[in-house]
């Protein structure tokens, strides 16, 4: 089986968070190729006029399936799942979806960060591919899998596993080869 993470732009891209993700996610996930591939158009089926809002599970399905591959997508939008006002990304065990909109301070009236919100964007990609991979939730609130509700919550946690989520990703990453 591949070791490959790919990365999708959906809608417009935004190469500087593309080139991070790449650069910084093969630090996360030992022995795992990072490839990006071709952007996809935001699909128009998505959107919820009511919510102003896209559908995260229909932004997810409409993920190519990548033999071998976990895909990431990455989309520069607001996103919700039933039962949640919005979300900062989702998981599958093949697909992984975050969401840019909400990571920015100016979603929030504040002032830009870039370097704030391109760290948000890694923990929230290595939080969904770690998903992918085996993990839940971890009650540590500075691991990387700790839910997170709010910004403050993502800004709190690091970017890396605590020891027991670690443990059980390199199991994981062993037992998928």
């Amino acid at each position: 089986m591949a070791r490959l993470i790919a990365l999708i732009f959906i809608g417009e891209v935004n190469f500087q968070v593309l080139s991070y993700l790449a650069e910084n996610l093969p630090r996360f996930f030992p022995g795992i190729l990072v490839r990006v591939e071709s952007p996809i158009p935001v699909p128009p089926r998505c959107w919820v006029p009511s919510r102003k809002q896209f559908d995260g599970n229909c932004i997810l399905e409409s993920l190519p399936t990548l033999k071998g591959t976990k895909v990431l997508g990455i989309i520069d939008e607001d996103l919700f799942v039933r039962g949640l006002n919005f979300i900062f990304g989702l998981a599958s065990y093949d697909k992984t979806l975050i969401a840019l909109a909400r990571l920015r301070n100016e979603f929030y009236g504040l002032p830009p960060n870039q370097s704030l919100f391109l760290e948000r964007a890694l923990k929230e990609a290595i939080h969904e591919l770690g998903h992918s991979y085996g993990l839940s939730h971890c009650p540590d609130p500075r691991c990387v899998m700790h839910f997170s509700n709010s910004l403050a919550e993502t800004d709190l946690k690091g970017p890396d596993f605590c020891k027991r989520c670690k443990g059980i990703l390199l199991r994981n990453l062993t037992l998928d080869t």
